[in-house]
């Protein structure tokens, strides 16, 4: 069954057929979920994004959940960073951790792989993988879901897995009654190990633990696995060589520790099914086993898959849309993946381990990971405003924790480790939207922090204080650096503002302005500027050298826009709105092309507007600042058609942890928020028929585009609650406040609409 369209709330309350939508390939796969599915749930496909360079997990989860279980392939690359790509055909295992949609690989690992013939701890090669215990395998054989994840592996064994918040669940079916493996391979994974630990508890349940090194510096895992069959016998190794008397000790206690431990759990026979339980914990075995007791305390597999789909459909539920079948599925797709990060990081007792090593007692809120803030700054986290208001306190107090325990608000933080990645210190607008949002935290901690944060003087902070701006030809990234601190810091200027800080607000204000620094009114581009004042030479606009010149993953073209926090003051460098516009349009119809050898990530391209990178996700919503509100429809519309697509290939560049994904809903309801704080909704074109937001006090926000098609695009006249909307904005507190959003949609512009000055967005605060 696909649905031609999508209806309201109780369209999903209705649904009750079993419905799948597995990539295009496999329809005819012989897989399916064994429970049934219903509600928002059917339209997601995990596939979407998983060929190309979406980078995206597939695999078993539960909405930010601290486990991603799912199946790895051989690394081979900058595509592999999650650890599996749609375009391969060889299985490794299953591990317990991945990234989702990330520019940088990690994870991947913990590794757990059923196999069958004589036993071996080696994996075989990406191009010999019937060498070892890896698996060939095919996608008309596979099926992945939100919460469950199923392949036949090509010598017939079959794997399930599933998930809840700490505990991953497998089952494995064996089609003979033969000997039989599953192999614990604590080497695996995108990082290199430091210390690995396997130890039999008893004849069900093995430990142990797994700390390593790589984009995350110090990372640590411990895990308890607990195994339906009786466990016959256990062989441990140090990568291939043999642990001494099998790591048992004089008092019979089976364990060994090494660099590269793996366990081989062998069956002289094969059990038909032998299904595994696995709980992490980022503290200790002994948390560990408690998640694990507390999470899946049985063996009724169906029942967590029911349970995992249940919370999916909760949190998907929070948006019900009509649209078109493949609308539906790009749009349910997108904001599964938005779910999937920040994830949680800590055990069922509230215990953490802290970017300090030391373990937290229970603090009293649910610490979270995995912080890809340089990308979702813009639009995942103004996202979760509305979709997650529960979460998001708790999200902020992890930052803000993060700051007590390293010194710093986390810049780019995975599984406890600061990696230090990207440009800017973007927890700051992320803390800030929160707090003019009215979310729960501690507001002196979180200035505390943003101080100590934004007055350090490392990478380029230093220059900032003494100079007013980062000169190029002392440090790297320049540009890209320095306009991310500015719009951090006129987010702290509101901030101190705010909190009756009026010395800070003022050192702030005149630092967020700092962006005037870098533009050139020659050529009309943000360039590198040197320490004696001149500008770099020679400029290239097009030019991008990978993180080796003034940008980071761009270049001049891509990074002029960068300044969401004052657009009235980038129009005015310009010269006012006609001379903004016109370089504006000429963004979209450059016809030059990036040359070899620059960043990777510049991709998605209308001209030198890149959709597949962050940089420039606002950059289509600055035409309503200059009164043009309908060239913004125009291009918002091509993005979504062009760059957003229902299939593996369907995403431009990297999730990124949500972000590409969050500009989709965004924009599909017809919604971005450019400035990261102001709580200024700008608005687009809708994609969507109609979206209804559920909000909390059983509240509910519907915008409907009246008359939307493919070629009406554009916003004729809008109503608020039955009266006239001029405005080409909404605010976050006219949306939480409930209503009904009218759009009445046409296949030509409305110049007038949001044209006057006092209908344009503005930079300031509107919460």
């Amino acid at each position: 069954m696909k649905p031609s369209t999508f209806r309201n709330t109780r369209f999903w309350a209705a649904c009750t057929a079993v419905v799948i939508f597995p990539a295009a390939s496999a329809l005819s796969a012989p897989l399916v979920s064994p429970v049934a599915e219903s509600g928002p749930l059917v339209s997601v496909d995990p596939y979407i994004g998983s060929g190309g360079h979406g980078h995206v997990f597939v695999g078993a989860s539960v909405p930010f959940g601290g486990i991603q279980l799912g199946p790895t392939n051989f690394e081979q690359g900058w595509d592999w960073c999650s650890g599996y790509h749609y375009s391969d055909t060889v299985m490794t295992g299953f591990t317990m951790l991945h990234l989702n949609g990330t520019g940088c690989g990690d994870l991947s690992e913990i590794l757990f792989m059923p196999y069958m013939g004589k036993l071996s701890t080696n994996r075989g090669t990406k191009e010999n993988p019937d060498g070892g215990f890896s698996s060939r395998y095919s996608h008309d054989k596979e099926v992945a879901r939100p919460g469950y994840y199923a392949v036949m592996l090509d010598d017939g064994i079959k794997v399930e897995l599933t998930a809840t918040e700490r505990v991953g669940m497998m089952r494995y079916t064996f089609p003979k009654h033969e000997e039989a493996h599953v192999v614990i391979d604590l080497k695996v994974g995108q990082d290199t190990p430091a210390e690995t630990y396997l130890e039999k508890l008893d004849d069900h349940t093995v430990a142990g633990y797994r700390f390593s090194k790589g984009w995350a510096p110090d990372q640590r895992e411990w895990f308890v696995a607990s195994f339906s069959e009786p466990i016959e016998s256990l062989k441990l190794f140090d990568d291939e060589r043999p642990a001494e008397n099998n790591g048992v000790d004089a008092k019979g206690r089976q364990s060994f520790k090494a660099r590269n431990v793996k366990g081989v759990i062998s069956y002289a026979k094969a059990p038909a099914k032998v299904q595994v339980r696995v709980g992490l914990s980022p503290v200790s075995i002994e948390n560990a086993m408690a998640n694990l007791k507390a999470e899946v305390p049985g063996w009724d597999f169906e029942k967590v898959v029911t349970q995992a789909n249940a919370k999916w459909n909760k949190e998907l539920g929070k948006v019900a849309v009509k649209a078109d079948a493949s609308t539906g599925r790009v749009f349910y797709t997108a904001l599964y993946h938005t779910m999937i990060t920040p994830s949680l990081f800590n055990d069922v007792n509230g215990d953490y381990r802290g970017s300090d090593k030391k373990v937290y007692k229970n603090p009293g809120f649910n610490n979270h990971t995995l912080f890809s803030l340089w990308d979702t700054y813009r639009a995942e986290h103004p996202l979760l405003t509305l979709t997650q208001p529960e979460r998001v306190g708790d999200m902020v107090t992890s930052m803000i924790r993060v700051h007590k325990e390293q010194g710093k608000l986390p810049i780019w933080h995975l599984r406890g480790s600061e990696t230090n990645c990207m440009v800017g210190y973007s927890a700051v607008p992320v803390i800030i939207d929160a707090h003019f949002k009215g979310f729960k935290f501690d507001r002196e901690a979180a200035w505390e922090a943003i101080k100590t944060s934004t007055n350090r003087d490392d990478r380029g902070l230093k220059w900032v204080r003494e100079k007013g701006y980062i000169p190029a030809d002392k440090e790297g990234e320049s540009v890209a650096k320095a306009l991310e601190y500015a719009i951090s810091d006129w987010s702290a200027a509101r901030f101190a503002e705010a909190l009756g800080k009026k010395d800070d607000a003022a050192i702030y204000q005149k630092r967020g302005e700092a962006y005037r620094q870098y533009f050139d009114p020659k050529t009309g581009f943000m360039r590198g500027k040197l320490e004696n004042g001149s500008w770099r030479e020679p400029f290239d606009p097009v030019s991008s050298k990978h993180r080796d010149d003034d940008y980071c993953e761009g270049n001049g073209w891509q990074y002029t826009w960068l300044v969401p926090q004052d657009v009235e003051g980038l129009i005015g460098l310009f010269g006012g709105d006609e001379p903004f516009v016109r370089k504006l349009d000429g963004l979209f119809d450059v016809k030059e092309t990036i040359a070899s050898g620059s960043s990777a990530d510049i991709t998605g391209l209308v001209g030198m507007y890149c959709a597949g990178n962050e940089p420039d996700h606002h950059v289509i919503y600055l035409y309503n600042f200059a009164g043009q509100q309908w060239k913004t429809a125009r291009r918002a519309r091509q993005v979504m058609k062009e760059m957003y697509l229902d299939n593996p290939n369907g995403l431009s560049g990297n999730e990124d942890c949500g972000q590409m994904s969050a500009w989709y809903v965004l924009s599909a309801m017809g919604l971005y928020q450019v400035n990261p704080v102001s709580g200024c909704y700008v608005l687009g074109s809708p994609a969507l028929d109609e979206a209804v937001l559920r909000l909390p006090g059983d509240k509910r926000f519907a915008i409907r585009a009246e008359g939307n098609s493919r070629e009406n695009i554009y916003i004729q006249s809008a109503e608020l609650n039955g009266k006239p909307h001029t405005r080409s904005f909404l605010t976050y507190r006219e949306i939480m406040a409930g209503g009904d959003f009218v759009l009445k949609m046409g296949p030509k512009p409305n110049p007038a609409f949001g044209a006057a000055p006092d209908d344009r967005p503005k930079s300031r605060i509107y919460h």
